[in-house]
């Protein structure tokens, strides 16, 4: 049973017609359901704990040995480099969540039992998206605190801690917006994710290298550079720049995905 069939099991007496809150807390209840029964999703919060958690702890053993002369970084820079690689285990659980349906061929069921799309929409954005961000932040600050068990020398305060996973929530939450808006657009997990990738992490990363100016400059433009800055503080540019990447890729990811599910059929 699809996951909107799944909510309809509480659906009111008939006659009755559900307000939107009511409908949107049980096409949430659904969806929440459908992403924590499979396995997928638990082998993508696992490759993502080995890989922030991992990454993390790696970076605590090459920096226990430096001199005392030598500059630390803090111990959030675990979570923040982990997060790097690790969250795109976490945007393939967002991406899987919204486009199996239309790889099963389930989302013509989900769509009859919850016609209001727009309901749906709001739904299917939220829960995936709320999971991977909400594990990404436990992650890292899981991450922060092996790296400074592992390194007591570096340094780990509750303002600094507050700072980093507040950047990586946000990094999380545009991030699995964008994918999400994809995953809806494109309507296939290939697809959706080789254009994640191209713009989250290959584009941003292979254009600079080739060491010409507009390809440089071309690079800044994704919103991997923006994530990448705001974690790490790179490439060169503002934190008004980086923001604007992150909300405005999401905001058009969103808006093309938005579109798709509201106005196209379902085939």
């Amino acid at each position: 049973m699809s996951a909107a069939g799944l909510a309809a099991r509480t659906a009111g007496p008939a006659g009755t017609e559900p307000g939107t809150a009511t409908v949107l807390a049980r096409a949430a209840a659904a969806e929440w359901l459908r992403l924590r029964t499979v396995r997928t999703t638990w082998w993508c919060l696992l490759a993502a704990a080995g890989t922030i958690v991992g990454i993390g702890a790696v970076m605590a053993f090459d920096v226990r040995d430096v001199t005392a002369s030598g500059e630390l970084p803090p111990a959030t820079a675990a979570g923040e480099s982990g997060l790097l690689l690790g969250q795109f285990a976490l945007l393939v659980l967002a991406l899987l969540a919204v486009t199996q349906e239309y790889a099963s061929g389930s989302i013509g069921p989900t769509l009859q039992w919850t016609p209001r799309r727009g309901v749906l929409l709001a739904a299917r954005i939220s829960v995936p998206v709320l999971v991977a961000t909400v594990a990404g932040v436990l992650l890292a600050l899981i991450a922060d605190v092996t790296a400074w068990l592992i390194a007591p020398d570096l340094a780990l305060s509750v303002a600094d801690l507050a700072d980093s996973l507040g950047r990586i929530a946000a990094v999380l939450v545009a991030g699995g917006v964008l994918t999400v808006g994809v995953g809806l657009l494109l309507r296939s997990t290939a697809g959706a994710l080789a254009t994640v990738f191209l713009l989250q992490l290959v584009l941003p990363f292979l254009l600079p290298a080739f060491g010409v100016a507009w390809m440089s400059d071309t690079g800044k433009l994704f919103p991997g550079s923006g994530a990448v800055w705001t974690l790490l503080g790179e490439p060169d540019m503002t934190a008004a720049a980086a923001t604007s990447l992150l909300v405005g890729w999401a905001a058009v990811a969103l808006a093309a995905g938005g579109w798709s599910l509201l106005r196209r059929d379902a085939t």
